[in-house]
């Protein structure tokens, strides 16, 4: 049995979901495999799985969503149109159909650096993409936000606009990328619902359990950094064991406030990491019931 992402987020009671990316090479495979399974040990309101560039990773998206879908969790399969042609996409959402998975999150993804694009046969924005999956089947279709404004975009205004006409092509919901300050949040809410966007929004927590990975966050997305979560860096950055506790606390916090004040279904940027899930689980086991 599969389930609709879009009836789930009806429910005011706190949600968690949670995420995994699929190995670069097969061999990888059956590591991803046992951390699916672990995570969905853990009965989160689904399981979302990314779109890497081609080869081995793409093609096991479907694999791993359907892996997650047997367990008995609502699994949402991720889907880039940045490496894919429309013809590759229409076999994705082939592959989906057949598999009875119904949640997909349409992403364009981050253009290639050495890259043409968009080639002719490509999508060129993520609308796109969605206006193409919509007529291809009974889809529970989620999309991105930034509550921090796009990288490419000059204005959050105009940034706005495109979600707002994106929103309007059929999505059904928005994940937001991941965020330190959960002011950024409410602001951003604030001003698209002034705007008329009034999908279910989901804020993405990503727990950070090491200063690397904390650079390469950065880089990639360009979020701000309080001042209290800089100061946790700067004291226990050098010590992992430290890091990964102080880390999944300031996610664990960020969450509890952000139920608190009526946000009651959330995304977490767990990774591969059922250590991670599950200590974020458990931090929360009277807070979100399973």
């Amino acid at each position: 049995m599969s389930y609709k992402i879009k009836d789930t987020l009806k429910d005011t009671a706190p949600h968690i979901s949670f995420e995994i990316f699929p190995p670069k090479t097969d061999a990888g495979f059956e590591s991803v495999i046992s951390a699916a399974e672990q995570i969905a040990a853990l009965k989160p309101s689904f399981i979302s799985v990314t779109y890497g560039a081609g080869g081995g990773t793409s093609r096991n998206t479907v694999k791993i969503a359907s892996y997650i879908k047997e367990k008995g969790v609502t699994s949402l399969a991720h889907l880039t149109c940045v490496s894919s042609t429309k013809e590759e996409v229409h076999r994705v959402v082939g592959e989906l159909k057949e598999h009875g998975i119904e949640n997909v999150l349409a992403l364009r993804g981050d253009i290639p650096k050495d890259g043409a694009f968009p080639l002719p046969n490509q999508y060129k924005y993520a609308y796109e993409l969605i206006e193409d999956i919509k007529t291809q089947g009974d889809f529970c279709i989620g999309a991105a936000c930034y509550p921090e404004g796009h990288v490419e975009a000059e204005h959050k205004k105009d940034d706005i606009v495109n979600l707002k006409h994106k929103v309007d092509c059929g999505v059904d919901f928005l994940t937001t990328q991941m965020f330190f300050d959960n002011n950024i949040l409410y602001n951003f809410l604030y001003r698209i619902r002034e705007k008329g966007i009034t999908v279910p929004v989901l804020p993405g927590i990503m727990p950070i359990t090491n200063a690397k990975q904390m650079k390469r966050t950065l880089e990639l997305s360009g979020t701000a950094l309080p001042q209290r979560f800089v100061a946790i860096l700067d004291r226990f950055g050098d010590d992992p064991a430290a890091m990964q506790q102080a880390g999944i606390a300031y996610a664990t916090d960020q969450i509890i406030d952000l139920i608190a004040n009526g946000v009651n279904h959330i995304h977490v940027y767990s990774m591969n990491k059922p250590e991670v899930a599950g200590m974020i689980m458990k931090n929360l086991s009277d807070i979100v019931k399973v």
